[in-house]
């Protein structure tokens, strides 16, 4: 490559390593000659030289949510996997209330100590002003699970959350269907770019195709299951002609013995997000009407590998980090992984 590129084997050596000191000419033409020669790195046995490893940061919020649990569990299994290819995962939590905190952990986030950052977090000022200035540090960035786009991330792990919405909006008006009335929805803050998303493709469907359905405003209950009982039980005890709930985030729980206590288990459509043991139990005792659910374990391999290609500045195979929309309802509901390893166990 030096060779037909004109230039010296220490040259060669910083362009591929992309360390600093090689005019921009002389880079174009190394990687010039690299595109003729059809020379592919090797950037294991690289590493593997170099002693290189990989340190990634994932933060996830500090709630409750049952998702959030199963997904840092999937985390866990994935940084494990990955621990042979030199990579380790540094999981951390952050109040999910308090974004300056999150702000504060990745301002201490340095690219000579992590090669990499995942996180859950609403769309703030402060998160993009965070997110841009880890960039400019040289430090790549991936939303998981909901998107970043202004805040000029390097790349978005999750399903379509457009696409899952809408998909709800087509459940609940067929599940509806023949009924007027008023459909409830159900979030956690609508500063997260998924709850944003999935709300707007939920109301091009009901809009579009069920205008007897009228969907009433977003209630927040912020995560917390005793505003969600409060505040959706004065919204339900308010709309006698209630015909579905749409719940866009957690709080299937708390939904759950709300409706109960009330003697209305069964009264409405409900449709949910993720599948976790309490949409799972929900579903079987028939209180769930349909699940828009995504592979935790799929997310989080996808989102270690993202950030593995975003370090070493390599392609990402976008069919294999494309996360499928799966709908779940009673009669295809696949098999609780908790009670499989006991089985397997036993």
């Amino acid at each position: 490559m030096a060779r037909e590129a004109g230039v010296s084997l220490a040259t060669v050596d910083r362009v591929l390593n992309a360390r600093p000191g090689v005019r921009a000419k002389t880079i174009l033409a190394v990687n010039d000659a690299i595109a003729r020669l059809g020379y592919v790195r090797d950037l294991a046995a690289a590493n593997l030289a170099r002693s290189r490893s990989y340190r990634m940061v994932v933060l996830l919020p500090d709630s409750d949510s049952q998702f959030v649990h199963t997904l840092a569990a999937a985390l866990q299994e994935a940084a494990a996997l990955a621990a042979a290819s030199r990579t380790e995962m540094d999981l951390r939590r952050y109040p999910p209330e308090d974004m300056h905190v999150l702000a504060a952990h990745l301002a201490g986030l340095q690219p000579d100590a992590v090669a990499g950052v995942a996180l859950m977090a609403p769309e703030t000022p402060v998160v993009r002003d965070a997110v841009r200035a880890l960039r400019l540090r040289g430090v790549p960035v991936v939303a998981l699970g909901s998107d970043l786009p202004n805040a000029g991330r390097d790349h978005f792990v999750g399903i379509d959350s457009h696409a899952a919405g809408r998909t709800a909006g087509v459940l609940m008006g067929r599940f509806c269907r023949g009924l007027t009335g008023r459909v409830l929805v159900i979030a956690d803050s609508m500063l997260l770019r998924d709850s944003i998303e999935r709300r707007r493709g939920f109301d091009e469907v009901m809009l579009a195709d069920f205008p007897a359905l009228e969907v009433l405003p977003t209630v927040e209950t912020h995560g917390a299951p005793d505003m969600l009982r409060a505040v959706v039980g004065e919204r339900i005890a308010a709309t006698p002609d209630l015909a579905g709930i749409y719940l866009l985030a957690s709080g299937h729980r708390a939904l759950a013995g709300l409706l109960r206590d009330r003697g209305l288990l069964g009264r409405f459509t409900v449709i949910g997000h993720e599948l976790t043991p309490h949409s799972r139990a929900a579903l079987l005792a028939g209180h769930l009407d349909a699940v828009i659910a995504q592979n935790p374990g799929h997310l989080a391999r996808s989102a270690l590998r993202v950030l593995r290609a975003k370090a070493d500045r390599a392609p990402i195979d976008e069919g294999q980090e494309q996360l499928r929309i799966e709908v779940v309802i009673r009669e295809n509901l696949p098999a609780d992984p908790a009670e499989t390893r006991r089985a397997d166990a036993a």
